[in-house]
């Protein structure tokens, strides 16, 4: 399945039905009155948030979406029928915007909540309603109101709890699989993840959180280099990053250019993203060149202020203490930490 993020729709509410122009005919009333019944409302259009649902992927191959326009009025003063309001399933986590002045109108960030996007016209009103004591035989009727149409983009943002960051190729999907029942692709080539991923994380007992892996970030991402842009606002409603370090490829840099660099993307981006607090973690320590630099480099992050926790993701060497202390730092953040 195709993970679609981003999709732009048009929506437009059902027309109100007319009114009904009619006179009572009946037998031995020759001068029966106006009867005519008002017209159905339109049906809306509302958007709901389902859990399930991770893609906006249908949206993409059906971008118009009419709801029913109500039912006339007819003779007898019988009203129209009104129409049912045409509900939009969308995964939970789904930004509204409009899309011809970017305003966010609304965030679906709970299961089964509604979001009204097109409002249904109005049913006109039959000429039974125009009668009075001086026009007794009104020959008119109101149309039914248009129904509110109007493009709307939507975009979708992870609901995660914790977001892994890093290089390409730093293990980050690798992390994921190891510490959940995720199972992303991993291979041996830059951008191996190409949409992010969630896993869910136990690290106590009856203790869990939601971490996502996003794909690999690179200078000028924020700008649409590589896949960064693309994928950086699904760490946004993240509490927490995981800062994943990768130095096998050329063990002799300085890891803390590599930390620079991300984070200079993240802020670039957007600068709230550098205000979320990070676990630093480097990866790889099954690999002697990386293992042998381990002291070193927690001692340099150590200077800066950074406790420095080292795992290997393939073997599990460190990742136990990892999970537990992403764990606590979580919990502490959500002020659910009464230890």
């Amino acid at each position: 399945m195709q993970f679609i993020d981003e999709v732009t729709i048009w929506v437009k509410g059902g027309d109100g039905g007319r009114g009904c122009v009619s006179f009572r005919r009946e037998k031995y009333i020759p001068r029966g009155g106006p009867d005519g019944g008002d017209g159905g409302k339109g049906g809306a259009i509302i958007l709901m948030a389902r859990e399930g649902l991770s893609t906006l992927l249908d949206l993409r191959y059906q971008q118009h979406y009419r709801a029913a326009h109500g039912g006339h009025g007819r003779g007898k003063n019988q009203t129209g029928k009104g129409t049912e309001d045409l509900i939009i399933p969308v995964p939970v986590g789904t930004l509204v915007k409009d899309a011809e002045t970017g305003e966010i109108l609304k965030d679906l960030a709970t299961a089964e909540e509604r979001f009204l996007v097109a409002k249904g016209g109005r049913g006109g009103r039959g000429n039974a309603r125009f009668a009075t004591s001086t026009r007794q035989a009104p020959r008119f009727a109101e149309p039914g109101e248009k129904g509110e149409q109007r493009r709307l983009q939507l975009e979708l943002k992870l609901l995660a709890d914790v977001g892994i960051v890093g290089h390409p190729n730093a293990g980050k999907s690798t992390l994921l699989g190891r510490v959940s029942a995720a199972r992303p692709k991993v291979a041996d080539y830059p951008f191996t993840t190409l949409i992010p991923h969630l896993g869910v994380i136990s690290y106590g007992e009856l203790k869990t959180f939601v971490m996502a892996d996003i794909p690999g970030l690179i200078a000028g991402a924020h700008q649409g280099t590589g896949l960064g842009s693309r994928f950086l606002r699904h760490i946004e409603r993240t509490l927490l990053l995981v800062h994943l370090l990768d130095i096998s490829a050329d063990p002799q840099r300085d890891p803390w250019l590599h930390y620079e660099e991300i984070n200079e993307e993240l802020g670039k981006f957007h600068p709230s993203l550098l205000e979320k607090p990070q676990v630093a973690v480097l990866n790889k320590i099954d690999l002697p060149v990386v293992k042998e630099r381990v002291p070193q480099i927690r001692d340099s992050f150590r200077q800066r202020g950074i406790d420095l926790l080292a795992i290997s993701a393939l073997t599990g060497e460190g990742v136990d203490e990892m999970v537990r202390e992403i764990g606590h730092r979580w919990e502490r953040l959500r002020g659910t930490d009464h230890g």
